[in-house]
């Protein structure tokens, strides 16, 4: 398709997105530029090597075990998520990514990095990530549940703190029309709630331009938002958006597989509208 493919973050809410592009993937449809943040990203992935419902598994098989998610890694790697556990163990010998296929992916991936030090965002070529996937740690890399990440010996954190959904890359590198997969339902607007506060009060001194980025990520979240209505109404997106938005850290696997079909059969109803 000559289109790009936008995928915005949200930790377990990107179920949602791995229903989508599975569909994508069972109608044999690829794109040309593909463009993930967060946990965007890590959906962004398994299209990539074509492992359909891999996302969903992994998710779903992991989310109680503690060695996944839980305080303890903090001890051993200062993280809420076990970082050797679910970017090693997991993708190279619990459940095995296919790394042959992802690096014979034919089209540009790119993976979104906001700089620690800097705040500014940084896109890199996702084909060239390491078998620990240190450049998916980085753009997963949510401030005080995860450290800082090295990926070629510069610190980074979340992607979408510089830019939460990286329409405006897509469009630098050419593209007029796009694909953008939300994880939230419409009519979503970010606000500059308490957990924004608690961050920004607790990484003011050591990031500051990280703490500056959360005190105006809702402004930029939303002003992308109404750029994308805009692009949706005017024929130059097909935008998916979920009906109902997963808990960020959902734990009921009935809910999670609730939402990946919902994508699937997003998927299935809007196959015909996309771009030729």
């Amino acid at each position: 398709m000559n289109a790009s493919l936008i995928l915005e973050g949200g930790t377990f809410r990107s179920i949602y997105t791995a229903g989508i592009l599975d569909t994508f993937l069972a109608h044999d449809i690829r794109f040309p530029y593909t463009v993930g943040i967060s946990a965007g990203a890590l959906a962004a992935c398994s299209f990539a090597s074509r492992q359909p419902e891999r996302t969903l598994r992994v998710f779903r098989n992991y989310r109680h075990d503690t060695r996944y998610m839980g305080w303890r890694n903090f001890l051993k790697e200062r993280s809420y998520f076990g970082l050797d556990f679910a970017y090693n163990y997991i993708p190279n010998v619990a459940d095995p990514f296919d790394w042959e296929a992802f690096y014979t992916y034919e089209g540009e991936l790119e993976f979104g990095l906001t700089h620690a030090e800097t705040g500014d965002i940084h896109y890199a070529n996702a084909l060239e990530m390491n078998r620990t996937c240190d450049m998916l740690q980085a753009t997963c890399a949510i401030p005080l549940v995860f450290p800082e990440i090295q990926v070629q010996n510069e610190g980074y954190f979340d992607g979408g703190l510089a830019d939460p959904i990286p329409l405006q890359r897509a469009i630098d590198k050419g593209f007029h029309q796009h694909v953008i997969i939300l994880t939230r339902p419409k009519g979503y607007r970010k606000t500059f709630d308490r957990q924004a506060k608690f961050g920004t009060y607790m990484l003011r001194k050591k990031y500051p331009n990280i703490a500056e980025l959360l005190m105006i990520r809702a402004e930029r979240y939303n002003a992308t938002i109404e750029r994308i209505e805009q692009l949706e109404r005017s024929g130059e997106a097909v935008v998916f958006r979920p009906e109902y938005a997963l808990n960020s850290f959902e734990k009921d696997a009935g809910q999670m597989n609730k939402t990946y079909q919902m994508g699937r059969a997003h998927g299935e109803a809007k196959i015909n509208t996309l771009f030729t």
